[in-house]
């Protein structure tokens, strides 16, 4: 197969205040468009090969647009889109979805809904049915839901789930505990995997370094092993508190005393193996 380099975790948007509502006044650097006419130059220039584009807006229309995105641009190699898995109809549009070649799985934004949400019976229901096509699922909290994802995940052994963002740790204020205990119980189920992304806009934006991060990554390392953690850039968010390589270079500064092999599962070969790229 070759180097292959992927990041696992980014988003496109044309800005609209209305259905963005969560850029608020202090995000005043994401509040425009971005497309994959912004990102290709970044994506080469730090040698990476693809993407994969996960859903912002919870439409089936914004599903829709990353689909036909994906089409236009060769470096979008997966597409993790939107459904509404409380839907009575959730396995026919799993099926009608199922054409598409790059549409790799699905993510619903979990951290904005009360406690609960992902054990509920209709939502369980429609993730019950991801299997039958093989799709994936991105897990997307607050450190305060992570006991209800270890719930969550248990019930379904042969999904493939992954945790975006490690989980949004406390890093601003250098909250340890008690994600840490989460974390590695949520690891302890084999069909999790863990983006290493999103931590620079859980930072201090105008003045985090680079240790601020050890803490936590040392944690996701421990608990899930290189066979399991994706780099992701979270891009365009990451813009709020990083340019594109600098929030890159905190990966690579971390793992640089691995193995040849194990930086590049990191890197690129697990997201390949994980999405099915």
């Amino acid at each position: 197969m070759g180097v292959v380099r992927i990041d696992s975790h980014q988003h496109f948007w044309k800005y609209d205040p209305v259905r963005d509502a969560w850029i608020t006044p202090d995000m005043e650097a994401i509040r425009r468009d971005f497309l994959p006419g912004d990102l290709e130059p970044l994506l080469r220039a730090s040698g990476m090969e693809g993407s994969v584009t996960v859903q912002v807006d919870q439409s089936a229309k914004e599903t829709l647009t990353m689909l036909r995105l994906a089409d236009e641009h060769p470096f979008i190699k997966g597409i993790v889109g939107w459904v509404d898995f409380r839907s009575p109809g959730i396995k026919d549009q799993l099926a009608y979805l199922s054409q598409y070649k790059k549409l790799k799985g699905f993510r619903h934004i979990v951290q904005a809904e009360p406690d609960g949400f992902l054990l509920q019976k209709d939502f369980l229901h429609g993730i019950k049915s991801l299997a039958d096509f093989g799709y994936t699922y991105d897990i997307l909290i607050y450190p305060r839901q992570l006991q209800e994802a270890v719930q969550f995940v248990r019930q379904f052994p042969d999904q493939k789930f992954v945790l975006d963002h490690m989980a949004k740790p406390l890093i601003r204020e250098r909250g340890l505990e008690p994600w840490k205990k989460y974390i590695a119980s949520l690891a302890s189920a084999g069909n999790i995997y863990c983006k290493l992304s999103g931590m620079v806009t859980e930072a201090d934006w105008k003045k985090w370094e680079p240790a601020d991060f050890l803490p936590y990554l040392d944690v996701v390392f421990n608990c899930f092993g290189p066979q399991r953690l994706l780099y992701g850039s979270d891009w365009p968010v990451c813009l709020l508190a990083s340019t594109y390589p600098q929030q890159l270079a905190v990966v690579e500064d971390y793992i640089n005393s691995l193995t040849p092999s194990e930086k590049l599962r990191i890197m690129g070969e697990n997201a390949v193996q994980f999405y099915n790229l």
